[in-house]
């Protein structure tokens, strides 16, 4: 049996590319500065020294020059990963991904796959300037033909890449880049969860709450304060925003009652809302109060300053908490 190694989210991903690579000599990575520098996150550092400059390419900047190459590649038999430098910069970029590589399997009746994956830095809580902290993703989970997914650890991060890059379906695979730092526990040897489930990380019986991304350790955080004033919190685990497995939500809403979904995007047209709108649908009568929403506010990404009033915290997570026992 082996260890459990304590790694950061980006180290994770890091021999994540790496065990992908030696695997298959077809996986390319592409970006923006990802070769020499390693990333301006340094997830991809030492890959273009081990692997070579023609398995891990330094771009020119231009998002859509990017995605448009690799869906050629892929139709040539690659795997290519690109990495989009920040979540803001992901829009000159957006047709590719939306009008071409979406629709290809799809234009092609199955006949033809594009196993592209996009890897996209996102969120905030990094004090940084605009574009640079942005949370895009209900763009691309609204986009039929891709899947889109978040890991919330070093554990998921290093086996959902790796699962990304094998699917023969596009994947936007974003990436909590507040959580880069993080250490968590990795065992490069058990068998990943499917890429595609929620989870539940947190048992409890009288409010669910729901998150992806870095969004999750908000919600322990909330869960664990929660506990110390007596309410029992459930914490489920999104992982996969499209698809999004419903079973294990569903269930836990029909065990507490109560739904409270949780993002760093805005409220409106958003992954929430999709939530809220399909636990109404598919389990009203367990409901003892409306399914509540916390998220970043409907306005542009403020200055950095100001991060800390737009983002979600444990405090608006737990006043939703409240809101929702008062039924």
């Amino acid at each position: 049996m082996t260890a459990a190694e304590q790694l950061t989210m980006a180290k994770a991903l890091n021999l994540g590319l790496r065990r992908a690579l030696a695997d298959d000599q077809k996986v390319l990575l592409m970006g923006e500065d990802i070769g020499t520098l390693g990333g301006v996150f340094r997830v991809t550092e030492g890959l273009k020294a081990e692997f070579g400059e023609n398995r891990v390419l330094d771009t020119p900047l231009a998002e859509s020059a990017i995605v448009g190459t690799a869906i050629g590649l892929a139709m040539r038999g690659y795997r290519p990963v690109c990495e989009i430098q920040f979540d803001g910069f992901i829009y000159p970029g957006f047709n590719q991904i939306t009008s071409q590589l979406a629709k290809l399997t799809y234009r092609h009746e199955g006949a033809q796959s594009f196993p592209v994956v996009i890897r996209v830095p996102y969120g905030g809580h990094i004090g940084a300037v605009e574009h640079h902290q942005e949370s895009p993703e209900a763009y691309f989970a609204h986009t039929a033909g891709l899947r889109v997914v978040s890991p919330a650890t070093p554990q998921d991060a290093y086996w959902m890449i790796q699962q990304a890059i094998a699917s023969n379906d596009p994947v936007m695979f974003f990436e909590p880049k507040s959580r880069y730092w993080h250490k968590g526990e990795v065992d490069r040897e058990l068998a990943p969860s499917a890429f595609q489930s929620s989870r539940v990380i947190r048992v409890g019986s009288e409010v669910t709450l729901v998150g992806h991304g870095a969004m999750v350790s908000t919600l322990l955080q909330a869960a664990d304060i929660a506990a110390g004033e007596g309410t029992s919190v459930e914490v489920i685990d999104l992982r996969s925003l499209s698809p999004i497995d419903y079973e294990p939500i569903l269930d836990s809403v029909r065990k507490t009652g109560r739904l409270v979904v949780a993002q760093e995007a805005p409220g409106m047209v958003s992954v929430g809302s999709e939530i809220a709108a399909t636990v109404a649908e598919r389990a009203f009568y367990s409901l003892e109060s409306p399914v509540l929403r916390v998220s970043g506010f409907d306005t542009p990404f403020p200055p950095a300053k100001l991060e800390g009033i737009y983002l979600p915290d444990a405090d608006r997570i737990l006043e939703a908490v409240d809101r929702a026992l008062a039924y």
